[in-house]
């Protein structure tokens, strides 16, 4: 048997396929984006078919490109977007109804109304979650109740809900296996991260049979056998996590205190915080970082809604821009003299505000700005939201302070400007890792530890490297200002209506 580990990273926009030797470098890649749907206002939806076919072209390119066969590989390790939500008939593994996306913001009505009637202490105390449309739980009620026949088809066990790793895993499988690992599980609003469990009350309180629920694992475990028709070969899935905490391990941040941002479609910093469940005062996540031999190490969560997908819109909606990659030069010829800010809330905003309704802005346009003033306000907005919800984190662990390092991956992190302008706004050293595909090296290292031919946590820690540091060189006034000026824009965005 090879040394092959094959990551799969489901994603918001794309789907991936990177095969990783046994010196854990890439051999080969494959990627392909699907298509964004937008039904309404707010409204974002995938085809699972499509997601479904974009993965299985990605694995074959990967293996096309190492000149590598099915054989060859020892696991698969899986990553995913988290808390889009599917939901399909056992027989037959056709989903009753697009996946509703975890920027989907239909349900906004239904969470103020559970919080309205006093639920949402409930769902924190089990979940570490807030009642946000973000999450899956009421994705899944709208499904049950808005699609003729779904409700009464679950209530009969002919259904199953997953997140898109559940659906993947499915597929994969030929429909033997219906599982998930803790991480996703986590994100549901279905599960009591304390006890490790789905939770009846929970389910109960929105409406989700849990006849539909699929079983929970740890994230390094047997998550059964690919069919061999699909690739070659029958290949074992021996790792699941959750795009996010995929990219924690990837980070290798084991130890508590030990922080990391990816920068996708959205940004979403995670911080150790051991087997200690803390609480935030400040409006962050209570999360399972990762479950490994039923021991769970939960973190403190930030997560910002648009990132990336900003970079998108300027490239695909606005058309300023033929490829992302060139937003950074662009916004590095930027007018310094303007002061022109971006609150991109498409779809709301996340933490540390939670304001469903709010909708994206730009303000301080002069005559003068263009192109280049608007892409350096798109690339700003993800730093100062990184402060926002780093900021939150210090005053909830109070262990370390602001000189901690934050650890950085996603694709936007290859664009140097925008890091020292992190770094600068932070002040605090901003390391990038020489693999920036830490979220699929996460998955990866899962499904290779499990399998017996990667190293354990310690050693692979060790392995850790850095690309560069970018330290800050901003100074105290001007960073204040700039602060500022954002706050502002926050607020004017908030109260926006």
């Amino acid at each position: 048997m090879s040394g092959y580990i094959l990551a799969i990273d489901q994603g918001t926009t794309s789907s991936r396929a990177i095969l990783f030797d046994g010196d854990r470098k890439i051999a080969g890649s494959g990627q392909k984006e699907f298509t964004q749907i937008f039904p309404q206002d707010g409204w974002v939806e995938h085809d699972p078919e499509e997601i479904w076919d974009s993965v299985v072209w990605s694995v074959k390119a990967a293996l096309k490109q190492a000149k590598a066969k099915a054989t060859d590989i020892a696991a698969i390790g899986i990553t995913n977007q988290r808390e889009t939500v599917l939901v399909w008939d056992r027989q037959t593994g056709k989903p009753i109804h697009n996946a509703i996306v975890w920027q989907d913001r239909r349900t906004a009505e239904l969470c103020a109304e559970l919080k309205r009637l006093g639920h949402e202490d409930l769902v924190t105390g089990k979940t570490g979650l807030l009642l946000d449309p973000y999450f899956s739980g009421t994705k899944v009620k709208w499904l049950l109740d808005q699609v003729t026949g779904a409700r009464q088809r679950a209530e009969r066990g002919e259904l199953a809900f997953g997140t898109v790793d559940s659906f993947l895993i499915w597929r994969l499988t030929g429909g033997s296996k219906h599982v998930t690992d803790a991480t996703n599980a986590a994100r549901t609003l279905l599960f009591d991260i304390g006890s490790n469990a789905w939770d009846e009350q929970l389910c109960g309180l929105l409406d989700v049979p849990m006849a539909m629920l699929p079983e929970v694992k740890d994230c390094a475990d047997d998550f059964g056998v690919t069919e061999e028709t699909l690739f070659g070969a029958a290949i074992p899935i021996l790792g699941v996590a959750g795009d996010q905490h995929a990219a924690t391990i990837g980070q290798a941040c084991f130890e508590p205190g030990m922080v990391k941002s990816t920068y996708g479609t959205g940004c979403f910093a995670l911080l150790n915080t051991g087997t200690d469940m803390v609480r935030s005062r400040n409006r962050l996540l209570t999360t399972i970082a990762y479950r490994l031999d039923g021991q769970t190490i939960y973190a403190l969560e930030g997560s910002i809604f648009i990132a990336g997908a900003a970079v998108q819109w300027i490239r695909d909606g606005l058309k300023l821009v033929r490829h992302a990659s060139e937003t950074g030069p662009l916004a590095q010829s930027a007018d310094p003299g303007q002061n022109v800010y971006m609150v991109p809330a498409f779809v709301g905003l996340g933490a540390p505000w939670w304001d469903a309704e709010a909708r994206g802005a730009i303000y301080g346009l002069t005559r003068n700005s263009g192109p280049a003033e608007i892409a350096r306000a798109a690339l700003e907005a993800v730093c100062y939201q990184t402060r926002d919800l780093l900021t939150a984190m210090q005053k909830d662990w109070q262990t370390g302070g602001k000189d901690r390092v934050l650890r950085v991956d996603g694709g936007m992190v290859a664009s140097d400007w925008t890091m020292q302008f992190l770094a600068d706004i932070l002040d605090a050293p901003v390391d990038r890792p020489t693999i920036l595909e830490t979220t699929a090296l996460g998955a990866a290292w899962l499904a290779g530890m499990k399998a017996g031919i990667w190293p354990g946590m310690q050693e692979f820690s060790a392995g850790w490297a850095r690309d560069r540091r970018f330290e800050p060189a901003m100074d105290e006034q001007t960073r204040k200002a700039k602060v500022a000026g954002w706050d502002d824009a926050v607020r004017r965005t908030l109260t926006a209506r």
